[in-house]
């Protein structure tokens, strides 16, 4: 698909129903790959639900947390997705804690978009290093594509699960 002229602005209290909609939609594919990769006993134990953890987290978003920045990315007057970061200023690293583009509008580049803006306010604000984390799974391809895109280098990492 074609790249799209979109305006990123920060979150704005009237944004965060538009922001969790996105979010489950763009997420769920994820959550399905977890409950298979895991088997639903473990799945069930760590994601009791999901979306009602997703709704919480998010809401906090447009709270005026001096250490956290949210924006959004507006096609016309639709938020299509937003990212959000947590700066550690002792550490000088800034940390991705959301990044989210609705199904409709991925693959035109508005990942890459939110995150190289997301890189740039990160510098701006004194950050020296950028963390992003993510599945290794089929369902956060598009996420890992969006990262190196943004030259964020991946490391390999295994996360091992056991239900006791």
């Amino acid at each position: 698909m074609d790249k799209m002229q979109i305006n990123i602005r920060p979150v704005e209290n009237s944004d965060i129903g538009a922001i969790i909609d996105l979010s489950l939609s763009a997420w769920s594919p994820v959550y399905i790959s977890f409950r298979n990769i895991l088997g639903s006993d473990i799945y069930e134990a760590i994601w009791p639900d999901w979306q009602a953890s997703k709704r919480k987290s998010i809401g906090k978003l447009a709270g005026g947390n001096a250490s956290v920045f949210a924006f959004v990315a507006e096609f016309e007057t639709t938020v299509v997705g937003f990212i959000s970061c947590k700066l550690d200023t002792e550490s000088k690293t800034g940390t991705v804690q959301y990044l989210a583009v609705h199904p409709d509008y991925q693959n035109r580049g508005i990942g890459t978009e939110l995150n190289e803006f997301a890189l740039s306010m990160m510098q701006q604000n004194g950050m020296a290093i950028a963390i992003a984390e993510t599945g290794g799974d089929e369902s956060h391809l598009p996420a890992r594509i969006s990262y190196e895109k943004a030259g964020y280098t991946g490391l390999p990492l295994v996360r091992y699960i056991k239900k006791l």
